[in-house]
């Protein structure tokens, strides 16, 4: 594959995102090289539709996929994955913002790290500050109850994020990164059939990353590549996300654990998982009547 010449598509899977997905659509745009957009419509306001459709008229780079309903995020990126032309796809939030030279700083990392590869980036939120899972280490039931359990101090080296270790200050292999920002050849995605539709919403991506890894491939984390993702943007409720996010946790370990962890220890882990999903709910609806922030 000649790099200079390859054709990066970029995927954006936008549910009710918000004016963020203006400035997300125009940081893709302004790539320094060629680029492919592709924008799934999971369930936009008609007149955010009408909007992307009169940018497909304006643009020929930009694609859109219209018209199924919210079908997941998983669902919504192999959409994409499968109507795009480009030989490496980056799947990128629609509430992110890329700095110009993000393609051509990707491409460049092609040539230079093994094969098959994903890359991530360094993400930061509005404030400036490092998100959590821009780093990670891979979920295993360990991690999961070491994290729900803060029990960092008594096994620090078990910790599942790592944003709030040194900066690197260049590319290195790392277990596992955001699903906000991920990027790699469309041969390599598809080799591993592409993400789980399984999962709705929530820890697909931790699962694209433990079976690319288990599949002989490397993941890496470039710290250069400085990516601002807003977050929280969609209008969808605090429950309606952790629900899922509880079912995506669940599905996670009974796929990819069962065989090597005792069923009562799973057991175990689910309960704590619906518990911090209730619990975190529950407080989302008691702040605003408790007036506080």
């Amino acid at each position: 594959m000649d790099d200079q010449k390859s054709l990066t598509s970029v995927i954006m899977v936008s549910f009710h995102t918000g004016a963020v997905l203006d400035a997300a659509i125009t940081s893709v745009l302004a790539q320094t090289e060629p680029v492919q957009l592709c924008l799934v419509d999971n369930g936009n306001p008609p007149e955010v539709v009408r909007k992307l459709e009169d940018l497909v008229a304006a643009d020929p780079r930009v694609h859109l996929i219209t018209g199924h309903g919210n079908v997941g995020f998983s669902r919504g990126c192999n959409l994409g994955a499968r109507a795009v032309e480009g030989d490496y796809l980056l799947f990128l939030n629609p509430d992110s913002q890329l700095p110009r030279d993000t393609i051509p700083k990707l491409k460049h990392y092609t040539k230079i790290i093994r094969q098959p590869f994903m890359i991530g980036a360094r993400l930061l939120n509005r404030d400036g500050k490092d998100q959590r899972g821009c780093r990670r280490a891979l979920l295993t039931p360990k991690t999961a109850l070491i994290e729900a359990l803060h029990l960092h101090r008594l096994f620090p080296r078990e910790r599942l994020n790592f944003h709030e270790e040194p900066m690197p200050i260049a590319i290195l292999p790392i277990p596992a990164i955001s699903g906000a920002f991920m990027f790699l050849s469309r041969d390599d995605f598809w080799k591993i059939n592409g993400f789980d539709e399984n999962y709705f919403l929530h820890v697909e991506d931790l699962d694209i990353c433990l079976r690319f890894r288990r599949a002989g491939g490397e993941i890496y984390f470039a710290p250069d590549i400085v990516v601002t993702h807003i977050g929280g943007t969609s209008n969808a409720t605090k429950a309606f996300i952790e629900k899922h996010k509880a079912r995506g946790f669940i599905r996670y370990f009974q796929k990819n654990f069962s065989r090597q962890y005792p069923l009562p220890l799973l057991w175990v882990l689910y309960v704590a998982v619906w518990l911090r999903t209730w619990l975190k709910i529950g407080l989302s609806r008691l702040k605003p009547a408790l007036n506080i922030g």
